[in-house]
């Protein structure tokens, strides 16, 4: 490995260092369960693998801020948007591409069949209860999608044994944004249930920067109104089995910049595109054995994208199946295996030649808790009816070295299937490419007790067959590249009584194998703090944010070079009562003018009020 990357401001890491902090996040809540990093609910003391948690309170103060944006407030997380909450965004989890994030909402996966990416723009956070984060390469657990990591949206949802709860929330803030939630969760003689439904519009800001590269600009205001809805009902007939429902179903209406008069001259002010996401999953999960539990699945998530101006509509669909069974081998070794079945269904005016995909599963999960060591192992394969078998695996192992240390390392092994678009889009296709396909290692050392969490992550990701249009090949998508990540993240977190510290350093070399050029719009030095104070009934909290310079093109142009920029956000909270409280985010404190997509601007400084109350 090259120590050129690893290269950093000395004074940036000492400064990090001596804020005895390097986490995002606050500190771990060993005793919370998790599901995303093994398909099976595990405490996180107990999970093995880069994961990140972000829970309930943190998206509450989260405002005004987009889910994109949440995100990419985590270590190894960036996101790009094209001018504003409601236009197309992108997640890149530690330098893959924005199309390697798979992305699931209650288990069930909704990247676009279409274009690879999932509408980000059409997940409201009002609905989230909690969002859990892979880093690596996880198709050996998920398939397709996973070369760069997992975000699996949980959205809120009622427990077992809780009193009814009533809650809700409205704000006001810059661009005239308003948004507002209502909701109940509880449980009643065996059946839990959670309702949300949400309301959000803005006027929004304008997308476009009259640099804009395709001439989109258009000096007016682009803003959005959306609505969403989500719910689950579960029913314990019996201590051993279950059943349940649960309903996820978005729309997004969202200006756009698209000239000044569109291709027949007509004013071009009213450009928008219409997004719903939907996702919806009915299961049944039974212990039949002391040692056997199993679950049968059924997933549905639908997704719709009309553009007016572009003549553009489509629908995706897909249906999951799958039935998975948990065995306890001993009281220290799990066992799972996985029978999955993926069908793909598109439909598009541009009349694509192929229109379904189908996709059959098989995996095995393999898990050792012992005494200081812990252990997963998994195997996958993926019968896909256009490419054949494509097989998957991933060894990770922690070792305790006292009750403070650990230290542990992974491999795994990632790919992603073409989209339909790349396959199939009249005059832009390839029908002959192959999937991409990526190696992934990494190793840590860590250190963790009641006040402090340090960690220290090494990790190198080799993505191969990376699909691509350049002069070389007329400018039709072909497997010609590869692309080599290289990279360190440094994180914790500390408490000193009532004031929570934490911050990272992401330093990595995201680079085109071929040109040595560095990848699209990722950044090779992304530093972020915070702090946050608690006193009695008020809590107030600041955020730094600082991303490096990042390229818009394959050739890095200085034309299209974006800067780095540095954001200072702040926070703050007051309980009225213990069923009201005020909450104010203020973001970009300074103002700063930049960008993470070249031609679409980002919001200035602004300003969210909010006022939740839960009965």
């Amino acid at each position: 490995m090259k120590p050129l990357f690893l290269r950093p401001s000395v004074v940036a890491v000492a400064s990090a260092l001596s804020f005895a902090a390097f986490a995002q996040t606050p500190l771990h809540h060993l005793d919370q369960v998790i599901v995303t990093p093994s398909r099976l609910p595990q405490l996180e003391q107990d999970v093995v693998g880069d994961f990140t948690v972000i829970d309930q309170a943190e998206i509450s103060r989260a405002g005004q801020s987009s889910v994109a944006e949440i995100l990419s407030r985590q270590p190894g997380l960036e996101f790009y948007s094209s001018g504003g909450p409601q236009t197309a965004s992108g997640v890149s989890i530690r330098g893959a591409g924005f199309n390697h994030t798979l992305v699931l909402i209650n288990g069930m996966r909704v990247n676009s069949s279409i274009n690879g990416n999932a509408n980000w723009n059409a997940i409201n956070p009002t609905s989230i209860e909690r969002i859990e984060i892979i880093r690596g390469a996880a198709s050996s657990l998920y398939g397709s999608d996973a070369i760069g990591g997992v975000i699996n949206i949980i959205t809120k949802q009622g427990s077992a044994n809780q009193h009814p709860e009533f809650y809700g929330s409205i704000g006001y803030g810059t661009y005239k944004t308003v948004k507002s939630d209502v909701g109940v969760q509880g449980s009643h003689k065996g059946l839990h249930y959670g309702f949300n439904a949400s309301y959000a519009r803005s006027k929004g800001f304008n997308s476009t920067t009259e640099n804009h590269p395709f001439g989109s600009f258009h000096p007016d205001k682009d803003g959005y109104h959306d609505h969403s809805f989500s719910g689950s009902v579960a029913y314990d007939f019996h201590p051993n089995h279950s059943v349940g429902f649960s309903a996820f179903n978005s729309y997004n209406h969202g200006d756009f910049d698209n000239g000044l008069v569109d291709w027949e001259g007509n004013d071009a002010s009213e450009a928008f595109t219409q997004t719903r996401q939907q996702s919806y999953t009915v299961y049944s999960r039974n212990r039949l054995s002391q040692n056997w539990h199993s679950t049968l699945e059924f997933g549905l998530s639908k997704e719709t994208l009309a553009t007016p101006a572009f003549d553009n509509e489509f629908k995706g669909l897909q249906r999951q199946y799958r039935w998975q069974n948990d065995l306890d081998l001993t009281q220290n070794q799990q066992l799972s295996l996985i029978v999955e079945r993926l069908e793909e269904r598109i439909t598009h005016n541009a009349n694509y030649e192929g229109n379904d995909r189908n996709t059959n599963s098989f995996a095995a999960i393999y898990r050792l808790q012992l005494g200081s060591h812990s252990l997963q192992a998994s195997l996958r394969n993926d019968r896909l009816s256009e490419y054949g078998n494509r097989t998957t695996g991933a060894l990770g192992y922690d070792y305790a070295i006292n009750a403070n240390w650990t230290a542990g390392a992974a491999l795994n092994t990632g790919f992603k299937a073409p989209t339909f678009s790349q396959l199939y889009y009249p005059g832009f296709n390839n029908p002959n490419l192959k999937p991409e396909k990526s190696h992934n290692a990494e190793a840590f050392i860590g250190y963790a007790d009641t006040h402090s969490e340090l960690k220290l992550t090494l990790y190198q990701n080799k993505i191969r067959d990376l699909i691509n249009s350049s002069p070389m090949t007329n400018y039709l998508p072909d497997n010609i590249d590869r692309a080599t990540i290289r990279g360190m993240t440094m994180y914790g977190a500390h408490d000193i009584g009532a004031l929570n510290l934490w911050a990272s350093i992401d330093i990595a070399n995201p680079k085109d194998d071929a040109t040595g050029k560095q990848l699209i719009r990722r950044a090779k030095r992304q530093y972020k703090a915070g702090a946050q104070y608690d006193w009695n009934v008020f809590t107030v909290g600041a955020e730094f944010q600082y991303v490096g310079p990042r390229f818009n093109d394959a050739e890095n142009s200085a034309d299209t070079r974006l800067g780095g920029y540095s954001l200072t956000n702040l926070t703050s909270e007051y309980r009225l009562n213990k069923n009201l409280k005020a909450q104010v985010r203020w973001n970009n404190v300074f103002n700063r003018n930049y960008a993470n997509n070249y031609g679409y601007s980002m919001p200035g400084s602004n300003v969210f009020v909010n006022l939740a109350w839960r009965l």
